[in-house]
């Protein structure tokens, strides 16, 4: 299971519905389809034209605690597919990531997770777009309540957990224990009292990852995944169209052959009261080449806001207890303890 080191559960859903059922029960894949809130009209031809293209892939807080408004999107992964190098190369961000809000007026800076609550997709894919240098051609944005259907539909799936989890009026107690949808939403989505952080959220979601992997190659479940498709097409909203995500289906799913996933880590900053993370500026280059290289793009040093605020603070990555960082007034949020 190497290749899920650190993809969250809402990106997993995803990528096994469309990458993992390759030419399966395509007729009722097709069907289920027009579940989705998908696009009408395309906003890039590169799937299309049978080209390399990424995607950004947003896990939202929309549908938890009560939420019915857009949320933040707490789980962010860029992905790039290559069908002829059969190769998908992935990034997960941070979502306390210091980031420009691109198309935000004033400039500003916040944790990049706030692009999709201040414009939904489209903010949030030209930030990540210029936080490393890359086209982002398409998103898929999936709301939390799809990991409660997601469990529920498998039947629930067991997990050891390292730590007491309470999370919502819910406690998880250390040890091994078979969750359902709720508890399993329960178990990673805490991270307050986890000492490792959204790190440690993130192995926590690892593990039910591959717990429901692992059911949905079961023939009982696979042969129902158009099912999930219908059951989950509230909680989807997407630009791709129906006929591009049938084309993934057929002719990308070869790029799920040798899949890279990558973690991008940064250095704890304090900045308006609030913890941030400071990407370096070679952490986010180093992600650009390799992003870039599976587009079939040549190299592109970065030259955007995070570069420029990096180099205007040496002092912060010289020592890495200093959690001192200076935006030069660009913090214009302050995030109370109900926003981290």
């Amino acid at each position: 299971m190497k290749k899920f080191k650190i993809i969250s559960i809402i990106i997993g859903i995803i990528l096994v519905i469309i990458l993992g059922i390759g030419g399966l029960f395509v007729y009722r894949t097709q069907e289920s389809l027009k579940s989705l809130d998908t696009n009408k009209n395309s906003v890039s031809k590169k799937i299309d034209q049978s080209k390399p293209f990424s995607i950004l892939l947003l896990g939202a807080d929309t549908g938890t605690d009560g939420r019915v408004d857009r949320g933040n999107s707490d789980t962010m992964m860029l992905l790039t597919l290559n069908p002829q190098k059969k190769q998908t190369v992935a990034y997960s961000i941070p979502r306390d990531a210091l980031a420009e809000m691109v198309g935000d007026s004033p400039k500003n800076v916040q944790k990049i997770n706030a692009a999709y609550n201040i414009g939904l997709s489209k903010m949030a894919k030209k930030t990540v777009g210029s936080l490393l240098g890359v086209p982002v051609d398409y998103h898929v944005a999936i709301n939390m309540e799809a990991l409660e259907r997601t469990v529920d539909f498998v039947g629930g799936v067991t997990v050891t957990s390292p730590m007491n989890v309470s999370f919502d009026g819910v406690t998880i107690p250390k040890g091994t224990h078979h969750l359902n949808g709720k508890e399993a939403l329960t178990y990673a989505r805490m991270r307050y009292q986890d000492p490792r952080g959204d790190y440690g959220r993130q192995i926590r979601q690892q593990q039910i990852l591959r717990a429901v992997v692992k059911k949905l190659e079961q023939p009982k479940y696979l042969v129902k995944v158009p099912d999930l498709i219908k059951k989950l097409g509230s909680d989807i909203n997407t630009d791709l169209t129906t006929s591009q995500i049938d084309q993934i289906i057929l002719k990308y799913h070869s790029s799920a052959k040798k899949m890279e996933f990558n973690q991008i880590q940064g250095q704890t900053a304090w900045i308006n009261e609030s913890s941030y993370q400071i990407l370096p500026t070679s952490t986010m280059q180093s992600a650009s080449d390799k992003l870039r290289a599976n587009l079939g793009l040549e190299q592109q040093t970065l030259d955007n806001t995070e570069t420029r605020l990096n180099a205007k603070n040496p002092a912060f990555f010289a020592n890495e207890d200093d959690t001192d960082y200076d935006t030069f007034d660009l913090d214009t949020v302050h995030y109370s303890n109900n926003t981290y």
